[in-house]
């Protein structure tokens, strides 16, 4: 079998270029149908409402078969079954009962595939980062490839390329080895019990509010930035450049984390990204400004993930891991990202957009309040083995 380092970080490149497809074009392919801010607003909810409960049932089959990866194959060939049929109808129904169907099996992904990498890297959690920039890279390439195939083709062409990039993320899944979950020295008692400590309530409370604030990013951007007479490509572009910082941040994340520790960053994160909503707000028809909030990327998403992961790690360890990686799924960008997306289609039609994005920096400013208040950083466990491979 090839190098864990490389189909793990192949998986995460083809995962996230559909990531990089969706979510800046899907809402400009549902603008093509005919759809109103508040029925796209609903229809990219939907798909996060089914991240609430999807993720935590995927997690607890998998934390009792201790098998991820079949359900994460599972998961990702019937998520392209189920989106090969999308452009069938147009009606907003049908949409909507698709995606639906798509984001509950998609769901089954991402949460348990990160457990499957984290065990993979055994007591080198800390790298982790070096193998999530691979989708990054994904979202680049997809994002900036697309935006040029827009303007060619037109928004139709989007449900294709999402096809096509689905197909590849279930074939890539049959590379991926199984690797058995670290069982730590210590006993959490029950599931519960750990939802119940305030540490673990204000950091799945602050994740909720931090992808409550992307919102408006992940459904209105590329609208918002269309209207100011961005270009397609120009849009994929700085798409593109936001998460390029982000793998900036990926890159040397061990680093910062080993020189000002977890917790400083996450302060930063949220307060940096208080910074870029506001910006997005009021300076939409300045280029620079919107290159300078997109760089801003790096801190709303790269440092706050790369932190987020790993305090989820801490917090549910041993037969809670996959639920605690579904939980954190489920919590942030299921419940916050729908509460988010459904907010801000209602909030563009009935306050606009500044309005919307100053929402969301209030929703990312309670958040820091929360982090800074009832965030704690729990010590490593001592993990009994190290990483089963190498990894470059």
């Amino acid at each position: 079998m090839a190098s864990p380092y490389w189909t793990l970080s192949a998986f995460y490149f083809l995962l996230f270029a559909v990531t990089g497809a969706l979510v800046p074009f899907w809402p400009l392919y549902l603008e093509s149908l005919g759809f109103g801010p508040e029925q796209i607003g609903t229809l990219v909810a939907l798909v996060m409402v089914t991240k609430i409960v999807a993720p935590n049932v995927w997690g607890w089959v998998a934390d009792r078969r201790g098998r991820r990866m079949g359900l994460v194959r599972l998961g990702v060939f019937t998520a392209a079954l189920i989106f090969g049929v999308v452009s069938a109808s147009s009606s907003f129904r049908w949409i909507a009962a698709l995606m639906i169907l798509y984001g509950f099996f998609w769901s089954a992904a991402l949460p348990q595939f990160e457990a499957v990498t984290l065990n993979h890297l055994g007591s080198r959690v800390e790298r982790y980062t070096r193998i999530r920039l691979w989708g990054s890279v994904g979202f680049v390439v997809a994002v900036s490839g697309l935006g040029v195939v827009i303007d060619r083709f037109g928004a139709g062409s989007i449900s294709i390329a999402v096809l096509l990039l689905l197909v590849c993320v279930a074939f890539c899944s049959l590379l991926v080895g199984e690797r058995d979950a670290i069982r730590p020295r210590v006993d959490q008692g029950s599931l519960l019990a750990v939802l119940r400590k305030p540490p673990v309530i204000a950091l799945l409370g602050a994740c909720l509010l931090m992808q409550a604030g992307h919102g408006p990013y992940y459904v209105f951007y590329s609208i918002y930035l269309e209207e100011h007479g961005y270009s397609p490509t120009v849009i994929g572009g700085l798409w593109a450049l936001g998460v390029v910082a982000e793998v900036v941040v990926f890159i040397v994340m061990h680093r910062l984390v080993a020189r000002f520790g977890l917790r400083a960053l996450f302060l930063l994160a949220f307060g940096l990204t208080v910074v870029r909503w506001i910006m997005v707000a009021f300076l939409a028809d300045s280029a620079a400004a919107m290159v300078s909030a997109q760089l801003l990327h790096a801190a709303s998403f790269g440092l706050y993930h790369g932190v987020a992961i790993q305090l989820v790690h801490r917090q549910f360890v041993g037969s809670h891991q996959g639920r605690g990686q579904a939980l954190y799924s489920s919590v942030s960008f299921g419940a916050g990202g729908a509460a988010g997306a459904l907010l801000a289609g209602y909030a563009w039609n009935g306050l606009g957009a500044t309005a919307t994005w100053l929402g969301a920096a209030a929703a990312s400013a309670v958040a820091l309040l929360v982090v800074w208040r009832f965030v704690l950083v729990p010590a490593p466990l001592p993990a009994p083995e190290k990483a089963q491979y190498p990894l470059q």
